[in-house]
């Protein structure tokens, strides 16, 4: 039995005015003609109480529980960077952010999360001039990772600092979301440096030349200390393989002792390779029992608001992923399951996560049911079916 996780983060959403989401709006009848042959309900994949973060949410419907296993974002996206922590490290995702507006630092609005989708080559140059000009917070570490997203480890630190993350106040004054708690004086003005060698780059003045947003700032949030996680083949008894452009994803693969599979050309956007992950995934199912493709962006659009985006994201989805990876493990002729859910839905009215239950569908090669006619938040909850927790979905679909 191969077990294949295709997972589009952030794609479920809110009913618009009309009574429609992405999801419903979408043309992917690849997933739709699956979900007529699937078992199709609702899934809880983030526990009461904590919040509605890719980390929790992805590490649940990865078979762990998150009241057990969460200890914060950034201590992940450190693993698949390679980064060696210790039991008395913090960690916190470094965001290269645009910040707009006159005036000073507490005065400025944050533009845009993600400084333009920035590139990793870009992003690297950046960072490389923060840790030259910069006199980082003692006993503090930063490092380049992919696009936007990095880490700062500080060694020897203790946890208490009140962050918040970026893309939860986009086009918001910053004022009333600035660090603060333990560390945060210094982690605000590291902030504050990191602007004053941005605002002054060769690298920056290039970006607004060709008229993309300039990174002008550092933003930390997502503090963390080193997790723990059981083997997942300990756990469930089979090898698994992660596929996925984002460090977060990555690195929750590596705590699990699975391997993480690169893909040239993946970044985590709408111009990500598709064709490329699904490639990778049915190489590396030859060779393992379980792959988990993430899939960013659908996530990405829902934090711009970009409705057309988050639609094409689904769309290119059904068609790159989905349809090759049905119609090749069909072929091989092999009992296979496949699990499509998002992770957490991703609201276009709120561009930021929320904690509601997420439609999925459970497709087995050997036993194909009376499912819905299409796939989407209405027709999952229409089925009654609901499962408590991502935890509990793993083992649906495992067999467990």
């Amino acid at each position: 039995m191969k077990y294949i996780v295709i997972l589009g983060d952030g794609w479920a959403d809110y009913p618009d005015e009309n009574g429609q989401t992405p999801l419903s709006l979408a043309v992917k009848p690849n997933i739709d003609a699956l979900a007529a042959k699937s078992v199709c309900g609702l899934c809880k994949t983030v526990p009461d109480g904590m919040k509605p973060g890719s980390d929790v949410a992805n590490m649940s419907v990865m078979g762990y529980d998150p009241s057990v296993y969460y200890t914060g974002r950034s201590p992940l996206e450190a693993a698949s960077m390679g980064i060696t922590l210790t039991e008395n490290d913090v960690t916190y995702r470094c965001n290269l952010v645009t910040l707009g507006g006159d005036g000073d630092y507490d005065d400025l609005t944050m533009q845009d999360y993600s400084a333009g989708e920035i590139d990793s080559p870009t992003a690297e140059k950046l960072i490389r001039e923060i840790n030259e000009k910069v006199k980082l917070p003692e006993n503090c570490e930063l490092y380049a990772g992919v696009s936007y997203r990095h880490c700062l480890v500080h060694r020897g630190g203790k946890t208490g600092a009140i962050l918040t993350p970026p893309h939860d106040i986009s086009g918001r004054p910053i004022k009333d979301y600035l660090p603060s708690g333990v560390f945060g004086k210094e982690i605000l003005a590291f902030q504050k440096a990191s602007m004053e060698v941005l605002k002054r780059s060769a690298v920056n003045a290039e970006r607004v030349r060709a008229g993309k947003n300039p990174a002008t700032s550092c933003w930390l949030w997502g503090e963390g200390t080193r997790p723990s996680f059981a083997p997942f083949e300990e756990l469930y008894g089979i090898k698994g393989a992660v596929i996925s452009a984002v460090d977060l994803v990555k690195g929750l693969g590596k705590v699990a002792g699975m391997d993480s599979i690169d893909v040239e050309g993946a970044c985590g956007t709408l111009h990500t390779d598709f064709r490329g992950k699904a490639a990778a995934a049915l190489d590396a199912i030859k060779t393992h029992d379980y792959v988990y493709i993430h899939m960013e962006a659908p996530d990405e659009c829902g934090h711009q608001g970009d409705k057309a985006g988050k639609i094409k994201s689904i769309e290119l989805i059904d068609g790159l992923v989905v349809k090759p990876v049905y119609e090749e493990m069909t072929r091989r002729g092999e009992r296979f399951k496949l699990l499509i859910t998002p992770d957490h839905p991703t609201p276009l009215s709120l561009r930021t996560h929320v904690g509601n239950p997420v439609p999925f569908i459970i497709y087995d090669s050997a036993k194909e049911v009376r499912g819905v006619p299409t796939y989407n938040e209405k027709t999952a909850q229409s089925t009654s079916v609901f499962v408590p927790s991502g935890v509990e979905l793993c083992k649906m679909l495992l067999d467990k």
